[in-house]
């Protein structure tokens, strides 16, 4: 609480208090199994800490989030082939598994190959086979492949994998219909669709924080106005209104334009929700003592607002905030896969899902489904990362 005279950085009794009826002794059995004299004097962040890691789906989610962003970021070097070049000769090639134990006349050796596959066209239907030839492709980590630039800035064709002899190719989530690697697709289809997250949810944070807080803080002719324009845009038709915007969207438009609309129209819509709740918090506790004691103590708004009401908010809002980028990356895997989003030449997990409308794609090529497992283990991984947070967010709670 804050009072007269006292340093505002003191301002954190109220993250420290027990729950009605407790003891300092009880706090172990009520947060997390750690010593009674660190919980006494732990901040509120470590205690959040310190519950969450006992959220083992929490923790799951949280390093398969954290992979999936390092996929992101290395996407150029951890992709094996060029995600655009197209190969005639690899039309819906199937998926090749590698195998590290390598049996040969010489012996038995530990290192990555898989089956060399021959094509094959059937002369009466001209359906397109393919089948092992016996022979192998080596691979090494960190070897030579295709040319490009890392994040635009450096030349360089240095490959996480990568064949032992330049010419080899080799799928390991199959090509589709234009023979481009899918593996490569979907490494740099997690750079977008990951990212849109991201930052639809920074957009959506700054609206719904902002917007929230004036209308819960302030009240009166502000509020009304705000609460209007949430349920206004709530009440719109969003598969309609995505239309008529992705319809006035040139296409003559490059793809950074295009991501920065998409992801602009998905943040639009996403705020309202963090807004009425940050609007709710606000309200409630714009009368409490802290506050008060702040105002008489001859505090501004904007640091009674941001130094004493926000940063009790903070656990909460980070909980709404992965709870919400998952519901970003939806949004943009559904609208690109209906043909609304992002569209070729750029690459989303939504995009490459668009491959597989078709009955043809579905029965001669599976393996184009690839990338909604993908958005299933990316939303499973921040729910769960949220339900922990969330979970953890009073570490006092039983």
């Amino acid at each position: 609480m804050s009072n007269p005279g006292r340093d505002d950085t003191e301002d954190t009794p109220h993250a420290l208090a027990l729950p009605a009826g407790s003891h300092v002794h009880d706090a172990p059995a009520l947060a997390v199994d750690i010593a009674p004299d660190k919980v006494a004097i732990a901040s509120q962040w470590q205690l959040t800490w310190w519950a969450f890691k006992k959220h083992k789906l929490a923790m799951i989610g949280l390093w398969v989030i954290a992979f999936m962003y390092l996929i992101s970021i290395f996407a150029e070097v951890v992709a094996p082939d060029n995600p655009s070049k197209q190969n005639r000769r690899a039309v819906y090639h199937p998926p090749q598994m590698i195998h590290f134990i390598d049996k040969t006349d010489d012996g038995t050796r530990i290192r990555p190959y898989v089956w060399k596959m021959d094509r094959q066209r059937d002369p009466e239907t001209l359906a397109i086979s393919y089948t092992t030839s016996g022979e192998k492709i080596y691979l090494r980590m960190f070897g030579k492949g295709p040319e490009y630039k890392f994040w635009g800035l450096w030349k360089t064709d240095i490959h996480l994998f990568a064949t032992v002899s330049p010419r080899d190719k080799f799928f390991i989530f199959g090509a589709d219909r234009l023979g481009r690697d899918m593996f490569s697709r979907v490494i740099y289809g997690t750079r977008i669709s990951m990212s849109i997250g991201l930052i639809g949810v920074a957009i959506s944070l700054v609206l719904g924080i902002a917007l929230g807080g004036l209308s819960g803080y302030y009240g009166g002719r502000i509020d009304a106005v705000i609460q209007r324009l949430i349920e206004f845009v709530l009440s719109l038709p969003t598969i309609p209104i995505w239309l008529a915007l992705a319809a006035s969207l040139p296409p003559s438009w490059p793809i950074y334009q295009q991501y920065f609309v998409i992801t602009l129209i998905v943040s639009l819509v996403g705020w309202t929700e963090l807004g009425r709740v940050v609007r709710g918090r606000f309200l409630a506790m714009k009368n409490d003592d802290f506050v008060i004691a702040a105002r008489l103590d001859g505090a501004t708004e904007g640091r009674i607002i941001f130094r004493h009401m926000l940063p009790s908010l903070t656990s909460h809002i980070i909980a709404s905030l992965t709870l919400a980028i998952p519901m970003m990356i939806l949004a943009e895997t559904g609208l690109s896969f209906l043909g609304l989003g992002l569209q070729p030449p750029a690459i989303s997990w939504g995009v490459l899902l668009k491959e597989a409308q078709n009955i043809v794609s579905i029965s001669q090529a599976p393996w184009l489904f690839i990338p909604g497992g993908f958005v299933v283990i990316a939303v499973l991984a921040f729910n769960f990362l949220g339900d922990g947070m969330r979970d953890a967010a009073d570490p006092y709670a039983q």
